[in-house]
């Protein structure tokens, strides 16, 4: 008997009894992990579906990956919290340990390392044919999207996802070349030549070069930044099944290959509502203005007319422990940099949100977006980079769920609906037909 086998067992005393009123029929379902299963339901009520547009009620997957405890602001990887693995751990080995499940040994981290960092280079058309391509001011992230469908082209082996080798060979070429495809978006954005990787630096070192390198014959960006970035990379990897997330699974469900099944969850990022939040706390702060403003801007959100960005969560109702640990990252930042000039409003902006009872009762507490956005801000990133920084580490995240929907040999997904549509009605001739009110 497996461990999972044990813990359906031991939870089989915890149930619900659903009532038919109609017929007087009874079912008893047992709560397993916190959830009941849908099949016995539909079972018991054919027909009868819950409705959920948003899934907010629904678990519409079993995953091993990240467990997020959101009453009580817990965030592990593979059971590994949040905490530890950003202050001891670095993003590559966080990266192996979402897509196999443990932590490497030291000899298999560095055959990953190596992997990853020979790995980082872009086929020649991709760069020269296709991103070259795009009109000038087109937006990276739409660039980064369109890229990574490309790729599906370039290697056409990928479509044997049941192969572990092949499929593990993708998964190692997309998290390598994420950070060149992303810089290689921001430099032509901008008008200025492409940087090859310097296979010579480390993962993030190597991002920073390609996104800033001029002339001089080697980037060696400072270590304190290069750290930040691993830290905030490690808090992005993965975050349960959120939009981009679920993006990923309903793709990979229908066997796409995983180029294909990453384009679309990138383009789920794209969408302002998922991957532009720390862009919008800094318009917000700027809008502000001042630190004397605050208490102002707070009675304007509080009687309805605005919204404190940056603060709640779909699912934490406590504090995101990634902003705690974002904050002390933050710090290493303007010691290097300079303080951004936003810190203080932002500041007093959490100081006085967490001491009012409007906020605190609703449980909005701070998110991981709060800080992002002024730490990339002060390493010089422009905004619309930021959702793209968010991409980057992200794609281990996906990458490990499309690998786990596989090995669960999971069904396409295919969820019902509520139909409220016009009723069955008979076919009438154009000439007949009334028009439209």
């Amino acid at each position: 008997m497996t461990a999972r086998d044990g813990r359906r067992m031991a939870a089989v005393a915890d149930s619900i009894t659903i009532t038919d009123n109609r017929s007087g029929q009874q079912v008893e379902l047992p709560i397993v992990n916190g959830a009941i299963d849908a099949k016995t339901f539909s079972k018991f009520l054919p027909g009868v579906w819950f409705l959920d547009p948003s899934f907010g009620a629904t678990a519409a997957a079993e995953s091993a990956i990240t467990e997020l405890d959101g009453e009580r602001g817990i965030l592990r990887y593979r059971g590994y919290p949040i905490e530890q693995l950003a202050e001891h751990s670095n993003y590559l080995e966080v990266a192996y340990l979402l897509i196999h499940g443990e932590l490497p040994t030291a000899s298999q981290f560095e055959q990953w390392r190596f992997d990853i960092i020979h790995h980082t280079f872009i086929h020649e058309n991709v760069r020269k044919r296709f991103m070259e391509g795009f009109h000038h001011d087109a937006h990276p992230m739409g660039m980064l999207v369109s890229a990574l469908a490309a790729l599906s082209t370039f290697y056409p082996e990928a479509k044997d996802i049941h192969t572990p080798d092949v499929l593990s060979k993708q998964i190692v070429r997309l998290i390598a070349k994420m950070p060149t495809l992303a810089a290689g978006a921001y430099r032509f954005s901008v008008g200025m030549p492409f940087v090859y990787p310097d296979n010579s630096l480390d993962f993030c070192a190597n991002f920073l070069s390609m996104m800033w390198k001029i002339a001089e014959p080697r980037y060696d960006a400072n270590p304190a930044l290069v750290r930040a970035l691993d830290v905030l990379f490690i808090l992005h990897a993965d975050h349960e099944q959120n939009c981009s997330a679920t993006a990923m699974r309903t793709v990979g469900s229908a066997h796409a290959d995983p180029y294909s099944a990453t384009a679309a969850a990138t383009a789920a990022l794209y969408g302002p509502r998922h991957g532009g939040a720390n862009e919008a706390v800094l318009k917000m702060l700027t809008e502000i203005g001042s630190y004397e403003n605050v208490p102002a801007f707070i009675d304007q959100v509080k009687a309805g007319n605005g919204r404190l960005q940056g603060f709640g969560h779909r699912v934490y109702k406590n504090y995101d422990p990634r902003a705690a640990i974002i904050k002390k990252t933050a710090d290493a930042v303007f010691e290097v940099t300079g303080k951004n000039p936003l810190l203080d409003i932002a500041l007093k902006l959490e100081e006085v949100a967490l001491a009012d009872d409007y906020f605190v009762s609703r449980k909005l507490y701070p998110n991981v977006d709060f800080y992002s956005g002024l730490i990339y801000q002060a390493m010089g990133f422009p905004l619309d980079m930021f959702t793209v920084l968010f991409a980057i580490p992200r794609v281990s995240g996906w990458l490990a769920h499309y690998k786990e929907l596989l090995g669960q040999d999971a069904r396409i997904a295919r969820p019902r609906q509520t139909y409220i549509g016009a009723p069955a009605r008979d076919y009438v001739a154009v000439g007949d037909r009334s028009p439209l009110n």
